[in-house]
């Protein structure tokens, strides 16, 4: 038993070199696997100096979709199906409307009871029978109850308003504190009104896209960028559905850290010594300081600029940019290099660290073989 226990010592040794588990690839792995002008790598490893980081920082901005094209000048006014009108008649000799207990009578001018729209696109006019007024603006349905009266009232005088808007709304949904429809007015039909008197965002609006949803066309656009770009703030038309879709940003840190997490991005800048301090720090008995890794999916234009010749994904140019915090210089590019969406910070350990877990693995093994060696001498 105690021969075969140290066959299967000397096996796990030999095989511990290259299945040891890590908490991720070693430094050596990432600069074996990056671009190198012998071999196409899956991705650029670039050392970061100050330099590189301030031009980093004066990249211009990532262009975003734009709302502009969703901007309509269909009217907000248009008398629909559900809407309830106020009917104001005035007829200068008087008499016709006054009678009618369900009129209020004003200086001359006869108010109908609350008319609502029905099915047919109609509404009820005493007197006048039905008159359509679906598609049709408050003058043009005032003149066309007017029409309809003449002969039974002399020179009849209407006004028509849109007491209750049913038709002329748009749907807010998503992220907003009070969902629903929302109507639209001839001084509140842009994006931001609505979203407004729907209660506003519920969350950071760094973290959310904005979705005009009309007919089979979608439009998107950063809400950040709505509030600042004027044209961005489009005039919505009725029907418009409106959706605010969380779309959060965060970066994650794995390796030898104090603390290894996802972490929310904040709604201005970050910079990598303020997210390195955010969770933790690095491990002082495991990381390596010489290469601590950050990795992104680099915009293909930046990635030109800055000479990486790495050809680029659907997600963007794959760069691993190395820091060496071992210098004191690393700290001064850590606080002006800044963190993006979806960035990676890796720090892998020291070799000091992994051969030092290598000998706890074989530590343990041999304390395996001394147990099986003393239970086998027990039993004889």
């Amino acid at each position: 038993m105690t021969r075969t226990a140290a066959s299967l010592l000397i096996v796990a040794l030999l095989a511990g070199c290259s299945t040891l588990p890590r908490d991720g690839p070693s430094g050596r792995n990432v600069v074996q696997g990056a671009s190198s002008p012998e071999r196409a790598g899956d991705y650029a490893l670039i050392d970061l100096d100050f330099a590189l980081s301030e031009r980093l920082k004066a990249a211009p901005p990532p262009s975003f979709s734009s709302l502009a094209l969703a901007s309509s000048d269909a009217p907000t006014d248009i008398i629909g199906i559900g809407d309830t009108l106020a009917v104001s008649v005035y007829e200068p000799g008087g008499g016709l409307f006054s009678g009618m207990g369900t009129t209020t009578a004003t200086s001359g001018a006869q108010m109908l009871p609350p008319l609502v729209v029905g099915r047919t696109g109609a509404v009820p006019i005493p007197f006048a029978g039905e008159v359509n007024v679906q598609g049709l603006t408050p003058s043009q349905a005032a003149a066309a109850v007017r029409r309809a009266l003449i002969g039974k009232v002399a020179n009849p005088q209407v006004i028509v308003t849109i007491g209750a808007n049913a038709s002329n709304a748009v749907t807010v949904l998503g992220d907003v504190r009070n969902p629903g429809r929302q109507p639209l007015s001839s001084n509140l039909d842009r994006l931001l009104d609505v979203i407004a008197a729907a209660g506003g965002p519920s969350r950071s609006l760094y973290d959310i896209d904005v979705r005009i949803q009309r007919d089979d066309k979608v439009y998107t656009a950063p809400l950040s960028i709505v509030t600042t770009e004027f044209n961005e703030n489009v005039r919505l038309q009725r029907g418009d559905q409106v959706n605010l879709v969380h779309k959060p940003r965060r970066f994650s840190s794995f390796g030898a850290f104090n603390a290894v997490a996802r972490s929310e991005l904040p709604s201005g800048p970050l910079t990598l010594s303020e997210a390195l301090s955010g969770v933790g720090g690095l491990d002082s008995n495991l990381a390596n300081a010489r290469s601590v890794l950050i990795f992104r999916f680099e915009r293909p234009e930046v990635a030109q600029a800055l000479g990486i010749q790495q050809a680029p994904t659907s997600r963007g140019v794959p760069v691993v940019y190395r820091l060496n915090l071992n210098e004191a210089e690393g700290f001064f590019i850590a606080s002006n290099f800044q963190m993006q969406p979806d960035d990676i910070i890796y720090a892998p350990r020291a070799g000091a660290a992994e051969m030092r877990k290598f000998f706890e693995f074989v530590q343990s093994m041999t304390r395996v073989v001394y147990d099986v060696s003393v239970t086998s001498t027990l039993n004889r």
